[in-house]
């Protein structure tokens, strides 16, 4: 959340935010509230010290027999008491609608976030992995196609167990998303990361905390309600990243600056509802309701926030280098910059199978892996998340980054289409063959059930 002094000092910033972002809020509200809520308490101020003179009195004047005078003084004093309870009534009320609607202002963009509208405008920074693609068939099979041929992903009894957006994948499938949480975990701890496995429900302070309420609390999975209802600090919901368990370890809390950077990372099943369209954008496991993530997430001295911001960024982008997969670096404009972020970089992986207008040169699709984002103090100010410079100083708060490290069924994705072979089968990157007992090819599966017969031997 930004800090009523900078809303009270940079409004004009702060509009420009609103515009932006295309975020709707009502910044000449905030800033009336502010101004009233001020006033009060500069009164409230007055009126003590006025009171704290009048009661010094009391005793004085009946001390000097002066007990007309010090009755006087008395009602004065009841009068002062009664005006300043109403005052600070009225100005607790407006601290809560203060408190309230600071909470829809965005994050201002950093300086140098590019200026744009939508994701159309986002910035392409650099490509990976191009220079040197394997041989790839002639036709290459989308995922989800090729996933059930080798039966490896079953949509249909994920969506006849937990509805549309949900899916099983089965052995070699189901090994391979194991591999690579396994991996990604080895390849950040080799970064210094500390492992964390945090709880799976989430309490709504938590959510509002790193900034998923109250706007989206439409996208969330409640536990033992609907969406629509008002909602307590401890209700429960599913976590739709890890970043909102990791992030609020701390809330309320003040760091040292000994303890800085300190660098968490943890797996998460993740559950939201978004779902998109129906077509080919979301077919197969591009977007589901429940996917596997590894997050990183880090608490930094300001000053050093966006140096760590590059390095958060190299640490995601290790794993994709490792498993040798095609990619690009996308710094998002302000239009598609999150409500929260100051700066922001997606990393896609380049997935062959299906070709979009957006798409390379090379044909197939990009596909979003990881958001690296540092929200500077935005978080930090929503979560009470301090560190002290010093011992003997005052605390201030920190920054907070984090990023994906990775999405896996987006990996998975890539790794079906981006490795597959003229026979339909799908090599296993080098880096993950120690991780599937040393299995270098996925053949696939025999199916089984009533389903199976007369589905013929596989080529």
């Amino acid at each position: 959340m930004l800090s009523r002094q900078y809303v009270r000092e940079h409004p004009d910033e702060v509009r420009a935010a609103l515009e932006k972002k295309g975020v709707d809020a009502d910044l000449d509200r905030i800033l009336e509230v502010d101004e009233e809520w001020r006033e009060l308490k500069a009164r409230g101020d007055d009126l003590r010290h006025e009171r704290n003179e009048v009661s010094s009195k009391i005793g004085e004047l009946k001390q000097e027999g002066k007990e007309e005078e010090a009755q006087e003084a008395i009602e004065r004093s009841q009068e002062l008491k009664d005006e300043l309870e109403e005052i600070e009534a009225r100005a607790d009320e407006l601290e809560a609608e203060l408190e309230r609607k600071l909470l829809t202002l965005p994050m201002v963009p950093d300086e140098d976030v590019p200026v744009g509208a939508d994701e159309s405008e986002n910035v392409e920074r650099r490509r990976e992995g191009f220079d040197d693609l394997r041989d790839l068939p002639d036709e290459v099979t989308p995922h989800y196609d090729l996933g059930e041929e080798l039966d490896i992903l079953d949509f249909e009894r994920g969506a006849k167990v937990a509805g549309g957006g949900f899916y099983f994948a089965k052995g070699a499938g189901a090994r391979l998303e194991h591999a690579l949480v396994q991996f990604m975990l080895d390849v950040h701890r080799e970064q210094g990361y500390e492992d964390v496995f945090p709880p799976i429900p989430v309490n709504s302070k938590s959510m509002e905390g790193t900034g998923q309420f109250p706007k989206f609390v439409e996208d969330a999975y409640r536990v033992g309600d609907v969406n629509e209802a008002d909602y307590e600090d401890d209700d429960l919901w599913l976590l739709p990243t890890a970043e909102v368990p990791v992030t609020n370890m701390y809330r309320d809390e003040i760091l040292l600056s000994d303890d800085l950077p300190h660098k968490l990372q943890a797996y998460s099943p993740n559950f939201r509802r978004e779902a998109g369209e129906h077509g080919t954008e979301t077919r197969g496991i591009v977007r589901v309701h429940q996917f596997n993530k590894v997050e990183m997430v880090n608490f930094v001295e300001p000053e050093e926030s966006y140096e760590r911001f590059e390095g958060l960024v190299d640490e995601a982008e290790e794993v994709l280098r490792r498993l040798e997969l095609p990619y690009r670096i996308l710094e998002m404009c302000t239009g598609d910059l999150g409500f929260t972020q100051a700066k922001k970089y997606d990393i896609e992986v380049w997935a062959p199978g299906d070709d979009m207008e957006d798409g390379p040169e090379e044909g197939g699709r990009w596909l979003e892996v990881s958001s690296v984002s540092n929200f500077e103090d935005f978080q930090a100010r929503r979560a009470g998340i301090q560190y002290r410079p010093e011992r003997h100083e005052s605390a201030e708060y920190l920054h907070t980054l984090n990023g994906s490290g990775l999405a896996v069924p987006r990996v998975l994705v890539a790794i079906l289409e981006y490795y597959q072979n003229e026979d339909g089968t799908v090599d296993v990157p080098e880096a993950l063959q120690s991780y599937m007992n040393g299995q270098a090819v996925v053949e696939g599966s025999e199916k089984v059930g009533e389903s199976a017969l007369g589905a013929g031997d596989r080529e």
